[in-house]
């Protein structure tokens, strides 16, 4: 079996199991399976509405997804893309109110600014792990939770009066359309996609198709390696990481100047840099899975709300559905282990 054919068949079997074992939790539970996964799927092809909701939804999640792999490239795992989204989220929200100036320099002024502020979070676990050897799971994991009170505390005593959430962005720097509105049934769908379906491209043309992009590759699969044949290992950690936490920033400004328009002072994270890991593992850290895998979970979350309504049951099904497919993911060598027997039988 041609590698190419290999690496799909893994997602594939993930998705299908986990379709599988939600539907085994359904019947088990007194639900229609069969009925049920009909809803889903209405949840989200019914109506141009419900599919301007799911691109939406998958618009960060594109970016987030590409925040994990682009840092997995070069064997880091940057768990705190979460905290990255909080501060390009607030950043370009602090952009799109505080000031006033025309589309052309207010909106790409308020993603720029969200894509440092996520990049400079970044910043912070990249030179530990390249100075000093810290983990960056462990640092990135504590300055999520730091993230989530700075952000709170922006929202609070900067960008507001002691208010629980800012105003809406001025419109000049807002990713909102009408013309999508009305295209798509009044659905939340926006630009943003846009810039997400870019940043795929050139994150596939920066890890695949530049001498950055070998670099970055060959410090993941062996540093010692890398550094005897000249490569700054160091260096190209700490790119890695702000490159990733550039992305990340990137995604929490789909949400501050697209998704919603304001910002809240956070009740708790956002879930799109935690959902971003699951998109990077199904999408095995290719830009084109990552796009794939984005908009399958978009999918069953925007689905799965309209199969709550319509059948009243409990939104844990959904969730241990994306689990389970996770689940399946995570154990791939598993599942490789019994194809490679099942072909080699085969080839006898």
């Amino acid at each position: 079996m041609k590698h190419y054919v290999r690496s799909l068949f893994v997602p594939f079997t993930a998705i299908i199991l986990g379709l599988l074992i939600g539907a085994i939790i359904m019947w088990v539970s007194g639900y229609d399976a069969i009925a049920g996964y009909g809803k889903l799927w209405n949840g989200i092809f019914g109506s141009v509405r419900e599919m301007g909701e799911v691109v939406r939804k998958a618009t960060p999640l594109i970016l987030a997804g590409l925040a994990v792999a682009f840092a997995f490239k070069t064997g880091l795992f940057n768990i705190g893309v979460e905290g990255q989204v909080l501060m390009g989220f607030v950043a370009s929200v602090w952009i799109g109110t505080a000031f006033d100036l025309p589309m052309i320099i207010h909106l790409p002024l308020a993603i720029v600014v969200a894509m440092i502020a996520g990049s400079l979070w970044a910043f912070l676990p990249g030179l530990l792990k390249a100075w000093r050897g810290v983990h960056e799971v462990v640092v990135t994991i504590m300055m999520n939770y730091i993230a989530l009170i700075v952000s709170g505390f922006l929202v609070r005593e900067v960008l507001t009066d002691m208010q629980a959430r800012t105003p809406n962005v001025h419109e000049s720097a807002s990713l909102k359309s009408q013309f999508l509105k009305d295209l798509t049934s009044n659905s939340s769908m926006h630009w943003g996609i846009i810039l997400s379906l870019i940043a795929v491209i050139v994150v596939w043309y920066l890890i695949e198709r530049t001498t950055k992009g070998y670099e970055l590759r060959a410090v993941g699969m062996n540093k010692y390696a890398s550094q005897y044949a000249g490569i700054n290992v160091n260096r190209n950690i700490i790119y890695s990481m702000m490159i990733s936490g550039a992305l990340a920033g990137l995604a929490g400004a789909m949400e501050g100047l697209g998704g919603y328009g304001y910002m809240s002072i956070p009740a708790g994270f956002t879930g799109v840099g935690f959902n971003g890991i699951a998109v990077a593992l199904l999408g095995a850290g290719n830009p084109l899975g990552i796009l794939f895998s984005a908009f399958l979970f978009a999918g069953l979350q925007v689905g799965g709300s309209n199969y709550f309504f319509t059948l009243e049951a409990p939104s844990e099904i959904i969730d241990v559905v994306i689990a389970t497919i996770i689940f399946f993911v995570a154990i791939k060598y598993i599942i490789e282990y019994v194809l490679a027997r099942y072909t080699q039988k085969g080839e006898k």
